[in-house]
């Protein structure tokens, strides 16, 4: 099942998407649809096609991230293989909808702005320390996450935060895809472009720590709940690991695409 969550009347809504129409779900967005166990329908169907989207989950508990997390990107960024997951937080305001803008910061305070395309996990059911077969279970679906960062921020200290939560900048999106057709997540085209050239190209057999690694470590640490959203980290090719560096600017139109999934589509925007 494809489910999204779409800006219709004012207010958020979770759909199920059927071809090029989202029929509209009594549920807020699609973490509440899960957490509901299932929404009724409400009788009206808009077009995809022409859908304001939002971020899947609009107001996650968790948005936790996993850094380098992909052999590739292990190689490119000069680190040795992970032992363990390496993580780091966004917070809500830093998710926008699969084809809004992104917000770039004004160029006096950064212009290192860089692109990830990344798998995330919707959980689907509350879990804690989860067995492998349990962190399967507890994924509800995936979804298309650009982990656009801002690369000084990123690298003032060793802690990642400051250059990955800058406010709308994350797009989560376009449908979240449940367990039942992408099982766990493995064996995936994940890729993304920049105004129309390829620059990551890879498969989610590249990770680490696949989706279930990662959720039966989380869980140990912390609950897992409906609508907590997981970033799963981004393969090779990202811009500060070219030579020169490359960076997105006012105007660049960035594409991420995962298959089975769909693609988020943003152009970047400075203020005013």
């Amino acid at each position: 099942m494809h489910l999204t969550t779409v800006i219709l009347d004012g207010s958020t809504r979770a759909g199920r998407v059927e071809g090029d129409e989202v029929v509209i779900l009594d549920a807020p967005d699609v973490g509440a649809v899960f957490a509901q166990g299932g929404s009724a329908e409400l009788g009206r169907s808009i077009s995809f096609t022409d859908a304001q989207l939002a971020p899947m989950v609009t107001a996650p508990d968790k948005i936790v991230c996993v850094g380098v997390n992909y052999l590739d990107h292990v190689a490119e960024m000069g680190r040795d293989k992970p032992a363990a997951p390496t993580y780091f937080a966004k917070y809500r305001s830093a998710l926008i909808g699969a084809r809004d803008d992104i917000a770039l910061p004004s160029p006096d305070i950064s212009t290192d702005i860089d692109w990830e395309v990344e798998l995330a996990i919707v959980i689907g059911s509350t879990v804690r320390d989860a067995s492998a077969d349990e962190a399967l279970a507890a994924i509800g679906g995936y979804t298309v996450l650009n982990d656009v960062s801002v690369r000084d921020y990123q690298r003032r200290t060793t802690q990642f935060l400051a250059g990955k939560t800058f406010e709308g900048m994350t797009p989560l999106g376009p449908v979240v895809v449940t367990r039942d057709e992408l099982g766990d997540g493995s064996g995936l085209a994940i890729s993304s472009a920049i105004d129309g050239v390829v620059k990551q190209s890879s498969s989610t057999s590249e990770l680490c720590f696949n989706c279930i690694d990662i959720v039966q470590d989380l869980s140990r640490i912390i609950t897992l709940e409906p609508g907590d959203v997981i970033a799963t980290g981004t393969p090779g090719g990202v811009g500060a690991a070219r030579t020169p560096p490359e960076w997105m600017v006012n105007g660049t139109v960035v594409r991420c695409s995962i298959e089975g999934i769909g693609e988020t589509v943003n152009c970047c925007r400075l203020p005013g």
